[in-house]
């Protein structure tokens, strides 16, 4: 079928929603945004592989085993990697465009994924989680943006949310991979390296692929921009998209070559979009969505599910449940609007964080007694902080803060078991009883569970896809790749922050309180959008532009944000 006829309903009435996706779509675009989307997908699938890959990886390398603080930087090195990646992402962008971008990112990631799955040790390990980390901060600002800059306006922000779909479809694969690998020599290494093949394929996906119209339009390169153009729109549309190109070329021309740090103070055009871009990624991870998809395992182990192999099947579901909510705000965010989706998203992420924080704070209290006596009938295994003289009876919780295990009754956990030295794993299992190293016993597992599913449901279909959505349409086309970056980098950096310091937090304050400071952050969110981002639902890139300059002081419209 001609691509322009079957884009022929492109303006249609706004009325019909999300089904209106169908009637603008071409295979051009179906093909642009998935091979773009595959970027996702390595961002989702590192994400979720190293939440069950760090099981694997404890048991296989002691060091890392006794340290919270070589975990958090396993899992944290690829969002450092991230961050370089971001950074330099956005003049890569710029300069050489979206296709040289994501081609760059794809080597790298497949490099990191060989280096990962052959490592000695874990510093090795860490030197690869970097390599992907560089990869992975590429293609998180390429793919939306490059989808962005192809789509027409109605349809848009449900394409780049197709963005969004990847990256938690990626975390889904991702547990299904970790699953499929528990039982096979060098589990982790599997898990690590396959990493590489989305790479591989994203690169001859690309490879194929037209560059950004709205690039090879700046560059001056009008022909090949009108080409690609063509293939999208309706001819009519096409010269209204050529006029609105035309019109931001020349508001440049006087414009500095390269964006500048007095450019972004002394123009509060650039300054307003780069606050609402900024905050909204910040938010995004501080909200805590990350230590959920990189540490999801351990936090079900924590919620006193002692097998792995339990941990990652209910972090498939966890995973599932993701997926499926971003599917839900493909369909919703192009309807109801950025702002409202991101607002109701935070209500309910607010509300499950008080569920999960009471959870916790129920299972600490609930843990099961330590029976001196029994933990004294292994002498060689038995805790050096447990002393029979103590008054004050221990729990399992008092156990494992003290850097032990915890080795249940063998017919019933709630009951008094032993606390025995981190290494008394296999003893314990060989005797019956479970062994709980991360979480304890406890009879309110399940309402942390629910807590968690009630987390994802939440959030996956608001927060999840708006401020990537916002973040590809909210800047002018000179300074798009650049200031995108920017944004990108702060929400690597905001992830990072929360990566690195989720384990050492919930060992210093407790997971009810951690999560508790999540919940205080999201209500900021709230208000954070509220104030200062503006709906940019069906306007189109110049029109969104003008959300930012002044409003004609004679006319009757408030401010869309305040500065």
């Amino acid at each position: 079928m001609d691509s322009q006829a079957s884009s022929s309903s492109l303006l249609g009435d706004d009325n019909e929603g999300a089904t209106g996706i169908y009637h603008s779509l071409n295979w051009l675009l179906v093909r642009l945004t998935l091979a773009a989307g595959v970027g996702g997908l390595l961002f989702g699938y590192d994400t979720g592989v190293i939440s069950g890959a760090l099981l694997y990886i404890r048991d296989d390398f002691e060091s890392v085993n006794e340290s919270t603080f070589l975990q958090e930087t396993i899992v944290s090195m690829a969002i450092a990697g991230a961050i370089v990646g971001a950074a330099f992402g956005g003049h890569m962008n710029d300069r050489f465009g979206r296709k040289f971008a994501m081609f760059s990112a794809d080597a790298v990631f497949a490099t990191g994924a060989v280096v990962m799955a052959a490592a000695p040790n874990p510093y090795m390990l860490i030197a690869g989680r970097f390599l992907v980390g560089l990869g992975v901060g590429v293609a998180s600002m390429t793919a939306p943006l490059y989808i962005a800059e192809a789509s027409p306006n109605r349809i848009r922000g449900a394409l780049v949310s197709t963005n969004v779909l990847m990256i938690t479809g990626g975390q889904f694969l991702s547990y299904l991979i970790n699953l499929a690998f528990t039982q096979v020599p060098g589990t982790w290494r599997w898990m690590l390296g396959v990493a590489g093949i989305p790479a591989i394929v994203q690169a001859i996906l690309m490879y194929s692929l037209p560059e950004s119209p709205r690039w090879l339009f700046h560059q001056g390169r009008y022909e090949e921009a009108v080409s690609v153009l063509e293939k999208i729109y309706p001819a009519e549309q096409v010269k209204h998209e050529i006029n609105g190109l035309r019109a931001s070329l020349e508001e440049e021309k006087e414009a500095p070559r390269m964006l500048t740090i007095r450019d972004i103070v002394g123009s509060k055009q650039i300054r307003l979009a780069l606050r609402a871009g900024v905050g909204l990624q910040i938010f995004q991870q501080l909200v805590g969505i990350n230590t959920v998809m990189y540490y999801s395992p351990s936090i079900v182990e924590l919620a006193g599910f002692a097998s792995h192999y339990t941990a990652l099947l209910l972090s498939l579901v966890i995973a599932g449940m993701n997926a499926l909510g971003t599917v839900v705000g493909i369909f919703v965010i192009d309807h109801a609007g950025r702002r409202k989706l991101g607002i109701s998203s935070l209500v309910g992420v607010v509300f499950s964080l008080a569920v999960l924080s009471s959870a916790f704070y129920l299972t600490a209290r609930d843990a099961p007694l330590v029976s001196t006596h029994a933990s004294f009938e292994t002498p060689d295994l038995m805790c050096p902080a447990l002393s029979p003289s103590r008054l004050t009876p221990w729990t399992c919780m008092d156990c494992l803060q003290s850097t032990c295990g915890f080795c249940a009754v063998k017919n019933n956990q709630m009951l008094p078991g032993r606390c025995l030295v981190s290494t008394a794993s296999k003893f314990c299992g060989a005797d019956g009883g479970g062994w709980f190293s991360q979480g304890c016993p406890s009879r309110y597992g399940w309402l942390a569970l629910v807590g968690l599913a009630l987390y994802i449901s939440c959030f996956s279909p608001g927060m999840g896809p708006v401020p990537w959505t916002i973040n590809s349409e909210i800047y002018p086309l000179k300074y798009r790749g650049v200031c995108g970056g920017i944004a990108a980098t702060a929400n690597w950096i905001s992830n990072l922050i929360v990566a690195q310091t989720f384990l050492s937090l919930v060992k210093a304050v407790g997971t009810s309180l951690t999560f508790a400071l999540f919940g205080v952050i999201a209500l900021i969110a709230i208000v954070f959008i509220a104030c200062f981002v503006p709906e940019t639902k069906g306007l189109s890139f110049e029109e969104v532009e003008n959300l930012w300059k002044p409003q004609d002081q004679d006319s009757d419209q408030q401010p869309l944000v305040r500065d």
